[in-house]
């Protein structure tokens, strides 16, 4: 029965912020695999215990999480490090004035911690060196190819992440209809082939030594994951194509800068590097821009 789900109530902590915690949990920006809003949030994703979704909505006690599924019953037992109620932010006491005042406006934010590593790990991928639009593209396509029912009453536009299974015995030229070249094809499909290997990581360090060891991944995708899978909040996105020119440009007033510089800046907040980074995107903070965006392209018509 997928429309009948078992309950639990959590407490959350003072202006605790529901969607934005929630939304950290997709990796592209609109992955129909998560919905959220401020008063109900939604995810759906492969247990080992099968299929499943979390139903998270706001109520007097705090939140009332509801599994639906095969899968609602694992879900259900970490809705809480789901929810971001596991994240511990009682040592992140910020002294820079920027990162200080961010934290107070989104201080109800929380890195959640799905405890899945594959599910995060496709749209990482996907994300290489593309733009977030051409990444999502390829995510929507690739999940509507691999469609199956979200268990319970979730919104109609949710999809379920891909089995494993059927992602590896895909060959890689069926990606490519969805704007997926071979080189990304096939990263995805070795590590599908392993999947059940990384969910046994018991922790980021070292679900992130098993992933870097892996073709195709490096220290950029493993951070992108572990955010997500663990709530890792010191992990950063080392070569990402804006975040060491946002993190220069504020805590240091410079318009560019370079990974280095970047981990240099960053590491008065060690254990919460991560977080800074969120912290300004959630802020909108972006340094100057300077000459032409990056152009999207189309694989699917090449």
């Amino acid at each position: 029965m997928t429309g009948v789900g078992v309950t639990r109530t959590l407490a959350v902590p003072d202006r605790y912020d529901l969607a934005r915690t929630i939304r950290r949990l997709a990796v592209i920006q609109g992955d129909p695999t998560v919905h959220a809003d401020p008063q109900e949030a939604w995810w759906a994703t492969r247990t080992p215990d099968g299929p499943g979704s979390l139903c998270l909505r706001r109520s007097p006690g705090g939140l009332t999480a509801t599994g639906y599924g095969p899968g609602g019953g694992w879900l259900l037992e970490r809705a809480d490090a789901v929810a971001g109620l596991r994240d511990d932010v009682s040592g992140f006491a910020p002294e820079h004035s920027v990162v200080r005042d961010l934290w107070r406006a989104y201080r109800g934010w929380r890195f959640p911690a799905s405890g899945r590593v594959f599910h995060h790990l496709i749209p990482s991928i996907l994300g290489q060196k593309v733009t977030g639009k051409e990444a999502h593209h390829g995510y929507v396509r690739m999940l509507r190819h691999f469609a199956e029912p979200v268990p319970g009453p979730a919104p109609a536009r949710m999809r379920l992440t891909p089995d494993p299974a059927a992602v590896a015995a895909t060959p890689y030229w069926a990606f490519h209809p969805w704007g997926i070249e071979r080189k990304r094809a096939d990263t995805i499909r070795r590590a599908a082939v392993v999947a059940g290997t990384l969910e046994t990581s018991t922790d980021a360090a070292e679900a992130t030594r098993r992933l870097v060891s892996l073709p195709g991944i490096g220290v950029w995708t493993a951070a992108e994951v572990v955010r997500a899978a663990f709530g890792d909040g010191d992990a950063v996105s080392v070569g990402d194509y804006h975040i060491k020119n946002t993190v220069s440009w504020a805590l240091a007033g410079e318009a560019r800068g370079t990974d280095e510089r970047m981990l240099e800046l960053l590491e008065p907040f060690r254990g919460h590097r991560g977080r800074v980074c969120v912290l300004l995107e959630i802020g909108g903070i972006g340094a100057p821009r300077f000459g032409p965006r990056m152009p999207i392209r189309s694989f699917a018509r090449f």
